[in-house]
């Protein structure tokens, strides 16, 4: 490939600017004849203040890189840090305060609570550890996704995309080191999706959010700084600065 922002395979640093790093991480099911790498000894980093998307073709490791990464699903081997954590050294209260209080998520469901307003929502991982939170940053967040005049609705009385915003603002309410979405807009039509990408956007340009993004969408994949493409379980390249249609090159070149 001759465009100059892609590199093959990708450069793994070490440096204090990463919110979240993955090393040497395998995720292995199954044993001898019928065994699957889902993850085959991946090393990469994400960078704090940074929009990255994972790509990848079906079964490529996409969602197991992320779930591993967010203390979700336990890896096989290596190790993996969220801010300066080493995810797997924790016990299971321990791993639950990780995720609450350092990590934020947003899924393709929005996977809000019915009997609660948007502003409960909101507030609800909050809420969970005893912690009141920043005022003026919550403020500042429902600002960003402009829920101000939908806070008392509960999520029935809501579009999905304002549902997705309510998910959006739950996600960075607590000043998480790290937001990682799985396909986040994939319930959504393309102009609402494109709402909730460039709300997104928004969050790492002026909230100086960390946002990890798995998606199969290359218009999706356009709004990162950067994305990281895997195949059979391991990184098979990044690209910086993209584009759909370099997105979308790159794909064909995977086999996608």
């Amino acid at each position: 490939m001759n465009n100059p922002s892609v590199t093959f395979p990708p450069p793994i640093a070490n440096s204090d600017s990463a919110a979240a790093r993955a090393t040497n991480v395998s995720k292995i099911y199954g044993h001898d004849d019928s065994e699957v790498r889902a993850l085959d000894n991946v090393s990469v980093e994400f960078e704090k203040g940074k929009f990255t998307a994972i790509m990848g073709p079906s079964g490529s490791g996409k969602s197991t890189l992320m779930h591993c990464m967010a203390g979700l699903d336990e890896m096989t081997n290596g190790s993996v840090t969220i801010d300066g954590i080493d995810v797997a050294s924790l016990k299971d209260k321990d791993l639950t305060k990780l995720r609450r209080d350092k990590i934020g998520f947003v899924f393709q469901a929005f996977n809000l609570v019915p009997t609660l307003t948007a502003d409960e929502n909101i507030r609800l991982p909050l809420l969970l550890g005893n912690n009141k939170g920043n005022e003026e940053w919550i403020q500042k967040v429902i600002n960003t996704v402009h829920l101000q005049d939908r806070l008392s609705h509960r999520p029935s009385e809501l579009s999905g995309g304002q549902q997705q915003r309510v998910a959006v603002a739950r996600a960075l309410a607590s000043e998480p080191a790290i937001i990682f979405a799985d396909e986040p807009t994939g319930n959504l039509d393309s102009t609402t999706g494109n709402e909730i990408l460039s709300f997104m956007r928004k969050a790492v340009d002026e909230l100086g959010q960390t946002i990890v993004m798995v998606t199969h969408d290359p218009v999706s994949a356009s709004y990162a700084d950067r994305i990281v493409f895997l195949k059979d379980g391991k990184i098979a390249g990044e690209l910086l600065e993209p584009t759909p249609e370099l997105v979308l090159d790159y794909m064909k070149q995977l086999g996608h």
